[in-house]
């Protein structure tokens, strides 16, 4: 069976060496072996690299012989929901889809971070009753980092 708090010691070792502002985003060792390292910076992209780092010190420091297991240590994506308040901090001005824990999603952009809290800005269409017809507004949502179920960034090709 693999040491989990090893493998852990392991990737914050080569982290601490890199020094490039890498984290992780998801850590998980399934029933069968299978070990899976998702990486994010807190500037710029991961580099295939900073992949290729963590990896050898993890296969490098574990045993086969005594254990065998599979390894894929990747950038966290785009395209998956955003699971580490750094990745919040690093997407400020972009829109994302929201699911609150309690009330109906929507989609805004991040304006900013204070704290814990992420503030979104909402353009939402209004009936106006006085010129009778419709207009946007502009809404401000702040929640708390762990108030949030999901969160996507919007991938815009304009």
């Amino acid at each position: 069976m693999l040491d989990r708090k090893h493998i852990e010691e392991l990737i914050a070792e080569r982290i601490a060496e890199l020094d490039n502002g890498l984290y992780v985003v998801d850590f998980r060792i399934s029933a069968t072996n299978v070990i899976h390292v998702e990486l994010d910076k807190l500037k710029g992209g991961v580099s295939v690299m900073d992949c290729m780092s963590v990896s050898r010190n993890i296969e490098h420091n574990l045993d086969r012989e005594k254990t065998d297991f599979e390894l894929h240590v990747s950038s966290a994506g785009l395209d998956k929901p955003v699971r580490h308040i750094n990745q919040f901090a690093k997407n400020v001005g972009r829109s994302f889809k929201v699911q609150p824990d309690a009330g109906e999603p929507f989609e805004g952009e991040l304006v900013k971070m204070a704290d814990d809290n992420l503030v979104f800005k909402q353009r939402i269409q209004k009936r106006d009753e006085l010129k009778k017809k419709k207009v946007w507004v502009e809404e401000i949502i702040e929640l708390p980092y762990d108030q949030i179920k999901e969160a996507k960034i919007v991938i815009s090709f304009k």
